[in-house]
């Protein structure tokens, strides 16, 4: 319904955020990593709100009992909550859990290392649940093609071609284009699936 927001920041609380639309008060629920980027942006040494534009990426959730929509300050950020709702069992509270407990690239790292202690620390994630987004999502993430034909990898920790191509899987479901993301791996140096995201990351940053 919508794709974003912008406008000015009118309310700001850990769990909720209304954005100020000509005059137009939207309200969305946000994670506490989406709180703390805008309370960065946003709030001044007395406390209040800043009135300076902000934008925040939209998903409008609706079913049989209510309808709520949700702010992201990241494309990547909802990529994430969308795989994580599309997972069995886990709806949208669970989602934005997991999102107030992680980065979003962090959450995928933890996915394609099968860390699901990381997720675990999600309020109201317990071990079973984060086993089942790891079994769900890890085939998901590993699903987007890569084609590293005629690619050479010159530094001298260069990635094996399976954590190249998992990078590069990781790094488009966070928003990356492919071309982007083969080419922060291709000069990202690493011997791990974690090494090789995180120097990439850098690398596009």
């Amino acid at each position: 319904m919508y794709y974003y927001l912008s406008g000015t920041l009118a309310l700001l609380e850990p769990d909720k955020a209304v954005i100020d639309c000509g005059g137009v008060g939207y309200i969305m629920t946000i994670a506490q990593k989406t709180f703390d980027k805008l309370a960065g942006d946003a709030f001044l040494p007395d406390g209040n709100i800043s009135e300076i534009p902000v934008k925040l990426y939209t998903y409008y959730n609706t079913n049989e009992y209510s309808s709520e929509l949700y702010g992201f300050y990241s494309e990547k950020e909802r990529n994430v909550f969308k795989l994580l709702i599309g997972v069995s069992g886990v709806g949208p509270k669970a989602a934005i859990a997991v999102l107030s407990a992680l980065e979003a690239d962090d959450f995928v790292k933890a996915v394609l290392t099968q860390d699901a202690k990381a997720i675990s620390f999600a309020q109201g994630i317990g071990p079973k649940v984060s086993q089942k987004i790891i079994l769900e999502l890890k085939d998901k993430l590993s699903s987007y093609e890569a084609d590293f034909d005629g690619i050479t990898f010159e530094n001298e920790r260069a990635p094996s071609s399976d954590i190249a191509r998992e990078a590069v899987n990781a790094l488009t479901v966070l928003g990356y284009s492919k071309a982007e993301a083969m080419r922060a791996v291709k000069n990202a140096k690493g011997e791990t699936l974690e090494e090789v995201i995180r120097n990439a990351l850098a690398l596009m940053m």
